[in-house]
């Protein structure tokens, strides 16, 4: 086997997204305007179920978007779960709202309606469940929740391109669908994001307030603060040929789970792989090891351990309830979860052998920082 080093994760591009790319380029319509936006746009909001999407700069910018365009702000209260990565918590923050934080379900890790019942107030105006390291949230109980109360549900899909709940793709199973195409998520434009969306009205005042909110009818002229939050024709055209190849890269990413399945001989209750509900079609965008001894000194034991044998690893994310801007009280199932978890290595170019080294390290470094 090969000693080069496995990144925890790395794009996959070839030849149509070269081709598509060169294309963009060669045509000059190399800022926000250009035949492959519109195309990507298009193809998205269909890959999803939805009438609409809007191309945008990030997954972040994205959020906020959807936020902004609900007119959400100073006053009002966000729901989001405490197992996240930051940018959840800050887009509702950079609207003068205040993020909320719930506990997780302590299978999934994604936000648990029952969680959300007891954080519920007359000031919240969203929920926004996570779709966590790939798997979809369970979406019935917080709609359930949210619609009587005319509460707007946003889904953050950054990291669950292609991952259905009871069937239907996310990111369309609420008001709003985000999504991020930083690079190492399943399908990427480098930098970029998406929203997915069936409200004619909130679609046109995104994409709106997306282009600094500039009058259809005086250039130049801007009724309200906006944001330069668009997309390029360039990352559009990345995104188009990424897009087109989604089946082959969710395949793939199902087969290297399965592999390590196959490649970890210490497999058991206490050490395990990605959960998936039954209701779910999990789109593993990172392939997740549960150790139910680790803490914060074991875990990175273990990840110095895999490091040193040419293996990147990456721990679960911290709960917001643990960082300055967000302290509070951590939620018993989102501290369990957090402290156990690592992401292992998870792209489409993996092979066979390079998940067996990893499952082989994974054992060996296992062995060696067991308690007892």
């Amino acid at each position: 086997m090969s000693s080069e080093f496995i990144p925890v994760s790395r794009p996959e591009i070839a030849e149509r997204e070269e081709r598509y790319v060169l294309d963009a380029v060669r045509s000059g319509w190399v800022s926000s305007l250009g035949p492959y936006i519109d195309n990507f746009e298009a193809a998205f909001a269909a890959y999803c179920g939805t009438a609409f999407a809007v191309a945008v700069s990030n997954g972040t910018t994205g959020l906020h978007l959807a936020l902004a365009a609900m007119d959400i702000g100073a006053g009002d209260e966000v729901i989001v779960p405490d197992l996240t990565f930051v940018a959840t918590a800050n887009a509702v923050a950079y609207t003068g709202a205040t993020p909320v934080l719930a506990d997780v379900d302590a299978d999934t890790g994604c936000l648990s309606a029952e969680a959300v019942e007891r954080v519920i107030t007359p000031r919240t105006r969203a929920i926004m469940p996570v779709h966590l390291y790939g798997h979809p949230a369970d979406m019935d109980p917080i709609r359930a929740l949210a619609e009587p109360r005319g509460i707007a549900v946003i889904e953050d899909a950054a990291e669950a391109h292609g991952a259905r709940y009871k069937g239907r793709r996310v990111g369309g199973l609420g008001a709003v669908g985000v999504f991020s195409f930083y690079g190492n998520k399943i399908i990427t434009t480098g930098e970029g994001g998406m929203l997915t969306l069936d409200d004619r009205r909130l679609y046109q005042r995104a994409r709106w307030l997306r282009d600094h909110a500039m009058s259809p009818e005086r250039r130049y002229f801007h009724p309200e603060r906006g944001f330069n939050y668009r997309m390029t024709n360039i990352q559009a055209a990345l995104g188009l040929a990424q897009l087109e190849r989604i089946d082959e890269f969710l395949d793939a990413r199902a087969r290297i789970v399965q592999w390590y399945r196959e490649s970890i001989a210490s497999l058991s209750p206490t050490v395990r792989l990605n959960h998936v509900a039954e209701w779910a079609t999990n789109a593993y965008w990172m392939v997740c090891l549960e150790v139910e001894h680790f803490d914060e000194s074991s875990r990175q034991r273990f990840m110095q351990g895999l490091r040193s044998r040419g293996i990147d690893s990456r721990p679960y994310f911290y709960p917001l309830s643990t960082m300055p801007m967000y302290a509070s009280p951590t939620p018993s199932a989102t501290a369990r979860k957090s402290r156990i978890g690592v992401n292992l290595p998870t792209y489409c170019a993996l092979t066979r052998d390079d998940v067996r080294r990893v499952g082989a390290a994974v054992d060996e470094v296992l062995r060696e920082i067991q308690p007892g």
